[in-house]
């Protein structure tokens, strides 16, 4: 039975189909229009059959034996031209009560916001229940279903990859040979052939996607639009097998849509970026935005010369002018990741450059390197995610301890990105490379965003996005915010949690890191001060966490809200993010501090050489692969032999830490001891002075007398 979603409440419907289709490449072609503030193209999708309708179908003719492969491999380049052909075709019309679609040949009845559903548009939340379900006189239409938020959607067509010019390679496998449902079965199995190409033919396929996305339709879809998703059927076709496995979809965004936001920059020019919405992607572009669904991606994006386009990928793209006044920029990905990550930044960025900064692979260390022999070794096995260009089992890149990168801020921001931002990255990420080892992504865009960005940094495939409030705090602020979001690259982006509610496996790995990494960029720090700086920030951070606690619904404080049911997923992959449009989650740290708190604990106990080589173990092991907290939790004590002999389980780890709320029992007595620091006890009799200071201030205000002079000192650490 599929879950009924109740629209009014606060929870996050995830509507797309994937256990009956998966998303593995989207071909992203748009125009960004800044006076109509519209992003407006088409979007292809390459789609493979889900592995809930692979198992059911698994015993049926061999034919169906090539879609058991899951795998998304890239790899070589060979030219190929579209062949321009006419191969239109259409079912002929049905009615069905279920729900609205768009046939052919009536007339265009879009609605005021731009939907060409030729029905009336349907409210709240739909289900894909009935996608497969059978009825007395037959089987239903199969529905693929994708998550689709205020987007005006124009059209939907099936594309004729089989026309074409050079594809006919992909039609030579023995896999190929059944071809009795005719074209439509040739063309899913070209899909299923192309998808999964051997790693080294890694530009051949992007290549090929490109001129499949150029392919002439052949045949328009019913589709319908609803508050959360997006509904695609050809009639006729009752199972997700024979769906068309290559599909495009023009449409545009809305003025209003909640995925990116259109503003000004510092400087007071046009410009438009994602912000990291409750939504994600799904008002940007239709998508399966389940993190189960990881797929790769390419996109061409024109904009008015003059303006950057900065996105999520491999490649540092530079702009190619197409006519006068209008020029296009290229991106790709290779590495499967969820629709969430995508990421884009258009406007009048200038690039910051002090000097020549190169990223070269050094084999001598500039800190002291944590890395034992068994580290290494890990690297010569093999990997546990789908097949893509992993860098982990490149040798030269398992070496680069800072990836090539670049800083791009508004006009007027440029001089003060020189003067801190500059110098930190290289620090940054040689620091995170001798903690964790093999940066997971090749290259590093930071951004300064606006200033309606509504928090101090955000992390996405190859970008950072940073906010202007991190540059006037010194090296302090910038840095630790800039180790923050380069954690990220390992947890959060190449090891994602399977469910979102998990998010203190992102946040809070994030926040515990930050330390870690900025201590060792810092160099010069004693190992005693290292440890009275993080004794003072987990000193602040207890005291947020406990102000949050008292001041926020309990529910919202579990860092495991499903519990045991974590992860689990409907018949069809529909889901929903548990409070994921709650307005007051916005502002929440919980995730963030008692992630964070666990981590330390475990570092305490563990002693931190043996957890940070457990977590390097752990790196190699998942990344590139989506997992729960017990996935992290087994790994680490199982890794730690001794530790099977105390109280410290899984079990105990989930009962007092993930899934209950208030203060975990364990941080409750531990709060007390940080104010026996030093620095901490410093800081306080400085807080102290500053504010006796200014209530004689307040009270002198209204009668001029002679103050006492008042010495504050200078903060002997870098904070």
């Amino acid at each position: 039975m599929e879950t009924q979603l109740d629209p009014t409440k606060d929870d996050l419907p995830l509507m797309a189909n994937t256990s009956h289709m998966l998303v593995k490449h989207y071909v992203l072609d748009l125009d960004v229009d800044f006076k109509s503030r519209v992003i407006e193209g088409i979007i292809v999708l390459f789609l493979e059959t889900g592995s809930r309708y692979r198992k059911a179908s698994s015993t049926g003719k061999k034919g169906c034996q090539s879609y058991l492969n899951e795998t998304c491999k890239t790899g070589s380049s060979e030219p190929c031209h579209v062949s321009v052909s006419n191969a239109s075709v259409f079912s002929s019309e049905a009615e069905y009560s279920d729900f609205a679609v768009c046939r052919k040949g009536e007339k265009d009845t879009s609605d005021k916001n731009g939907n060409h559903s030729n029905e009336k548009q349907t409210s709240g939340i739909s289900s894909s229940k009935n996608c497969c379900d059978k009825e007395n006189h037959g089987n239903k239409d199969f529905l693929l279903v994708l998550d689709c938020c205020d987007l005006s959607v124009l059209k939907v067509e099936e594309v004729d990859i089989a026309a074409v010019s050079g594809i006919e390679k992909f039609t030579m496998s023995a896999e190929l040979t059944d071809v009795s449902k005719g074209l439509e079965n040739l063309r899913n199995q070209i899909v299923h052939e192309l998808v999964t190409l051997p790693l080294d033919r890694c530009q051949e396929q992007l290549h090929y996607f490109t001129c499949c996305s150029q392919a002439p339709g052949c045949g328009e879809l019913e589709f319908t639009t609803g508050t959360w998703s997006l509904e695609i059927r050809k009639q006729g076709v009752q199972t997700p097998t024979d769906f068309p496995h290559a599909i495009r979809i023009w449409y545009k965004t809305k003025p209003e849509g909640r995925s990116v936001t259109w503003t000004t920059d510092q400087s007071g020019r046009p410009c438009v970026y994602t912000m990291g919405s409750p939504i994600n992607n799904r008002a940007l572009f239709p998508c399966q935005e389940p993190p189960i669904a990881s797929s790769t991606w390419q996109a061409s994006v024109r904009a008015s010369a003059g303006f950057v386009v900065l996105m999520s990928g491999e490649n540092s793209a530079e702009p190619v002018q197409l006519q006068e006044g209008i020029t296009s920029w290229y991106y790709y990905v290779t590495m499967p990741m969820p629709a969430s990550t995508f990421t884009i930044a258009v406007g009048c960025w200038q690039e910051v450059k002090q000097q020549c900064f190169t990223a070269d692979i050094q084999t001598e260390d500039e800190f002291s390197m944590p890395f034992s022999q068994d580290d290494f070794r890990w690297h010569k096995e093999s990997c546990g995610h789908v097949e893509y260009p992993c860098r982990f089992q490149n040798p030269a890149a398992t070496l680069q301890r800072v990836i090539p990168y670049r800083v791009f801020a508004p006009l007027c921001l440029v001089e003060r990105c020189e003067e801190h931002l500059l110098q930190l990255i290289p620090q940054c990420l040689s620091a995170a490379y001798s903690t964790l080892g093999t940066h997971p992504f090749s290259r590093l865009d930071v951004l300064i965003v606006p200033s309606n960005f509504s928090s101090l940094g955000m992390a996405s495939p190859h970008i950072i996005f940073l906010s202007q409030s991190v540059l006037p705090g010194g090296s302090h602020l910038c840095g630790t915010r800039l180790c923050h979001e380069i954690a990220h690259s390992w947890f959060g982006l190449a090891i994602g949690a399977r469910d979102w509610t998990e998010e203190w496996i992102s946040e809070g790995f994030a926040t515990f890191l930050e330390d870690v990494f900025w201590a060792r960029a810092q160099q010069q720090l004693s190992c005693d001060e290292e440890k009275e700086q993080q004794e003072l920030k987990a000193l602040l951070r207890w005291r947020r966490l406990r102000d949050e606690v008292q001041n926020s619904e309990e529910e919202l404080q579990v860092l495991r809200p499903h519990k045991e049911s974590t992860g689990e997923v409907s018949e069809s992959g529909a889901s929903f993010v548990k409070h994921g449009l709650k307005a007051e989650k916005v502002f929440m740290q919980v995730h963030y501090l008692k992630g964070y708190f666990l981590l330390r604990s475990l570092a305490s106990t563990l002693g931190e050489a043996s957890y940070l080589a457990s977590l390097r173990k752990f790196i190699h092991k998942f990344h590139g692969q989506l997992v729960l907290s017990q996935d992290f939790l087994s790994t680490l004590l199982e890794d730690i032999p001794e530790q099977k002999e105390s109280e410290l389980t899984v079990e105990s780890i989930s009962q007092n830490w993930l899934d209950t709320s208030g203060i975990p029992k364990p941080l409750l007595e531990e709060g007390e001891t940080w104010k026996e620091c030093k620095l901490v006890q410093q800081v306080s009799a400085e807080v102290t002075k500053w504010i006796q200071a200014n209530q004689r201030i307040r009270k002198s205000s209204k009668k001029k007398r002679k103050q006492d002079e008042v010495v504050f000192q200078k903060a002997p650490f870098r904070y």
